[in-house]
Order: structure tokens, then C-alpha cells, then sequence
């Protein structure tokens, strides 16, 4: 079938490369799923009155108020939290995206597909994520 043997080894070689690219992409995956599900992201408004701590998923886990809210309207410190919690979700994706660069490099093109569903799973990518 293969007119020799050189072409048969060169043919193996390159069957062999590909297996273990597709091994250590396997393993970096990994690696970087276990890294990313332990991130998360904080932020505080400018006063610190709030500060909103999400889980890797972008989802709230921590809320703290200072004292100093009650001095506000109620739709102020709505308006605060929801602010301060966008804010948590882009540092969120700040530390996923030097994870994901840190983990497979530049060049992977898996970091780009992963770090844009981040951005559309915290809304990062709606087009006034930047309030």
C-alpha cells in the first residue's frame, strides 16, 4: 500500500505528533478548568459603601453594605449594587483572561472562544458593559 517505508514512518511520526498535541491541549484544558473554577472577582463602588465579590460563573456570593447606605435612597443603592456587581464581573474576567493566557498561550485559539462566553455569561459583551 505505501510505496515505502520512509513514507510510512514520516506518515506515523506525524499521526504520533498529532496524538500528543491533542494530549497536552487535553491536559491544558484541564488545567485551566480546575484554575478557573476556583477565580473570582471583586469590586467596590467609589466610596466603598459596596462591595460585590461574584463566583466564576459571574454569579453574586458575597454582598457587603456598609452603614452608610441607609443615609440613601433605596433605588441609589440598587443602582450602586448592580454597578458594583458589573464591576466585580469584568475584574471576574480580567483574572480568567490572564488564566486562560497564562495556561495555553496566545496562540491556542480555544482562549478566545472560552473568554468570549465569559463575556457573554457575566453581559461583558453587552454593548453599555462599560456603565
Amino acid at each position: 500500500m505505501w510505496a515505502d517505508e520512509a513514507a510510512l514512518d514520516a506518515t506515523q511520526r506525524r499521526l504520533d505528533e498529532w496524538e500528543a498535541s491533542l494530549a497536552d491541549r487535553a491536559q491544558r484544558a484541564r488545567a485551566l478548568s480546575a484554575r478557573v473554577s476556583t477565580l473570582t472577582g471583586t469590586a467596590h463602588n467609589i466610596d466603598r459603601s459596596v462591595e460585590v465579590t461574584v463566583d466564576s460563573a459571574g454569579h453574586v456570593v458575597d454582598l457587603r453594605l456598609d452603614e452608610r447606605i441607609r443615609q440613601q435612597s433605596a433605588a441609589h443603592t440598587a443602582r450602586q449594587v448592580l454597578a458594583t456587581t458589573r464591576a466585580a464581573q469584568a475584574d471576574l474576567l480580567r483574572r480568567i483572561t490572564t488564566a486562560t493566557t497564562e495556561t495555553l498561550g496566545d496562540d491556542d485559539p480555544a482562549g478566545p472562544a472560552l473568554l468570549d462566553s465569559y463575556r457573554h455569561l457575566t453581559g461583558q459583551d453587552a454593548p453599555d458593559a462599560d456603565r
